[in-house]
């Protein structure tokens, strides 16, 4: 065993590995105080994860929050510019309460952000790095991309009432069909157009069905453009890259290509993204943006080392053992690159590999 496997636990061995692999790629770590003035959070709390802030009162008198979010702070604190793009990445805990939970957690995230003059190049390259990202996870992994212009621009065809638009929405992220027809029914919407809008949510596709479906649409550019990028990245990670226009994200806030990241043994996704030029002009900014997070905490439970052994070697001995046995065998077992955890006598329902029985050698 290394340092990494026996000192760091799997998230913060992920940590690690991802800040190493964002800055062979360009990216610059972006450090931020743990919180932000409450009103940025405020005026941007449909963008949050949880809308469960923690608050205080500073002493200029200003009402500040712990950071429940990080794309908010590197938006708020970055140069407005067209020229170029800059490229950051970050290890940051922020404070939230999680899908399902009842009380706040302190979150560990790691995650980048590419703002400026996003090409394809530039979205390309930022999800080759969550494709990697989610290697760094697991080898069992899949990368799932959608495109909110594609799916903005189908829904607009359909011209349903503001409601009708919210409901054929929460159906679409559902792969709910029978909704989606229950929505078009009661605007009246002619069912040739309802009928594209549900193969693009429940077919498995390929760029070459998915071109087929919105050749004669207003979205036949956006897909060939989808297609170019989905083709260049499919050509090295396969069937791990899938279109799915399932994966949705707020449209006051994200435009373009947006994806989700999942690997086995972990229901909810670990990885989310895309791209969000409609903040930054939500922001008073000009610039285009791109980036992605990776959720830590819902990793932990991968964790395999610390899941089957609290420590590699247990070093048993008594009072009639000299001390500078205990300690030269306790040496030996770390200096080997193994943990070692000595006593008088083993604690109840420890998980070790093996055990080094200083009592027995003494007889």
């Amino acid at each position: 065993m290394n340092f990494m496997e026996t000192v760091l636990n799997k998230s913060e061995r992920t940590a690690y590995e991802l800040g190493a692999l964002y800055e062979r790629y360009g990216y610059s770590q972006y450090k931020m105080s743990k919180f932000e003035e409450y009103d940025l959070y405020v005026r941007n709390k449909s963008f949050l994860v949880s809308d469960h802030i923690i608050t205080f009162t500073d002493t200029d008198g200003k009402l500040m929050a712990l950071k429940p979010d990080v794309t908010l702070s590197i938006v708020k604190n970055s140069k407005d510019s067209t020229d170029g793009v800059r490229k950051v990445y970050y290890n940051e805990n922020v404070y939230r309460v999680p899908k399902g939970a009842l009380s706040f957690k302190e979150i560990m995230q790691s995650g980048l952000e590419c703002i400026g003059d996003i090409d394809d190049y530039c979205v390309s390259e930022v999800l080759t790095l969550a494709a990697k990202s989610l290697e760094k996870i697991s080898h069992d992994f899949v990368l799932d991309v959608s495109d909110m212009s594609i799916i903005s621009g189908i829904v607009d065809s359909l011209s349903l009432s503001r409601k009708g638009r919210e409901d054929v929405l929460v159906c679409i992220g559902e792969k709910n069909l029978h909704g989606i027809d229950a929505v078009c029914r009661a605007e009246g919407v002619d069912g040739a157009r309802a009928q594209t809008l549900k193969e693009l949510v429940s077919s498995e596709l390929d760029c070459e069905k998915m071109l087929s479906i919105l050749k004669d649409t207003e979205c036949a550019d956006e897909a060939r453009a989808l297609a170019s990028i989905i083709e260049v990245l499919a050509s090295e990670l396969g069937a791990r890259i899938r279109i799915d226009f399932s994966v949705i994200a707020d449209m006051r806030y994200y435009n373009g290509i947006v994806f989700k990241g999942f690997v086995r043994g972990v229901p909810t996704a670990v990885l989310s993204g895309g791209r969000y030029d409609s903040l930054m002009q939500k922001m008073g900014k000009g610039s285009g943006a791109i980036g992605f997070a990776v959720y830590l905490d819902a990793i932990a439970e991968l964790d395999e080392i610390y899941c089957e052994y609290d420590t590699d070697v247990f070093v048993l001995y008594d009072d009639n053992i000299d001390v500078r046995v205990i300690s030269k065998v306790v040496r030996e077992v770390a200096q080997s690159g193994e943990r070692a955890l000595a006593g008088k006598k083993v604690p109840e329902k420890l998980k070790y590999k093996s055990i080094v029985d200083l009592t027995k050698e003494e007889a």
